[in-house]
């Protein structure tokens, strides 16, 4: 499944005013289980620390909705959101202008393979970026070298337990842009160890309830509009039907401890 040309679609249609760029960023938070255990481990990082000057790298940062999140915690942080994407880039800019927090917040693009600062950022993020990145030691390194000491680095990203929805060893990913189909727990924490890191930290998440979730408000939903675009017209209506499900089913993944999931959650520390 060609993800990108239907996020594609869904940026060109949320973007046209700061309203509905605001209302997509508000779905995406609902719906996407990930964001819920993102914006969990930020608020856990965020303590003590939203009257204090903070610099932020948004190591991948797509939509811009977790740049839009954290700018939001606090006006003194300053955010610098990287991505391939020269589109989303300059959207982004113009949004983030538009609402009042152009002088705190940049987009650039940048290959993170390639993008190196040193001793600049209290906290990196990186959600669902590294399973479309080969290279992916080289990047935690630069990540790492660009870090503050004692600074974080938190991942988001399929473990291989069924990320990707990949189960069998002859299956593939359900997003074709994916690399990798999803981290060993043990290899990320070795690769990032490797990277420079001195203390690593991971565990599972889209467990039981989160894999029903993903599978109603996400995989489904895109199977459709993979196959026509005519289903944007019939997504208020699934969504009606599915969305309390999903807002149960993610609060008890993000909220209960998981032995083994489809998803990893990852701090790292300088």
């Amino acid at each position: 499944m060609q993800y990108d040309p239907i996020k594609r679609v869904l940026g060109e249609t949320f973007n046209k005013t700061p309203f509905l760029r605001r209302f997509f960023y508000n779905l995406l938070d609902l719906l996407l289980l990930r964001t819920w255990h993102v914006h969990k481990e930020l608020k856990v990082w965020a303590v003590g620390k939203r009257e204090k000057p903070i610099k932020i790298l948004d190591a991948g940062s797509g939509y811009g909705q977790y740049t839009y999140y954290m700018s939001g915690m606090s006006p003194k942080w300053q955010i610098l959101a990287v991505d391939v994407k020269e589109e989303q880039i300059a959207d982004s800019n113009h949004f983030f202008k538009q609402i009042g927090r152009g002088e705190r917040v940049k987009f650039e693009v940048a290959d993170l393979v390639t993008f190196r600062q040193n001793n600049l950022y209290d906290l990196a993020l990186s959600v669902d970026v590294m399973e479309h990145i080969l290279e992916d030691v080289e990047v935690f390194k630069n990540i790492n070298v660009g870090l503050k000491p004692g600074g974080m680095l938190l991942i988001s990203t399929p473990s291989d337990q069924g990320g990707s929805d990949v189960h069998e060893d002859d299956e593939s990913s359900f997003i074709e842009e994916h690399v990798r189909d999803g981290y060993n727990i043990q290899e990320i924490q070795d690769k990032l160890m490797l990277a420079g890191f001195s203390k690593v930290q991971a565990r599972y998440s889209y467990g039981k309830p989160g894999q029903i979730s993903w599978r109603l408000s996400m995989k489904y939903p895109i199977l459709m509009l993979g196959k026509s675009k005519a289903f944007f017209l019939l997504l208020p209506f699934y969504y009606s039907l599915t969305f309390p499900f999903c807002l149960i089913l993610n609060w008890l993944d993000a909220n209960t401890h998981h032995p083994t999931g489809t998803g990893l959650i990852v701090k790292a520390w300088k």
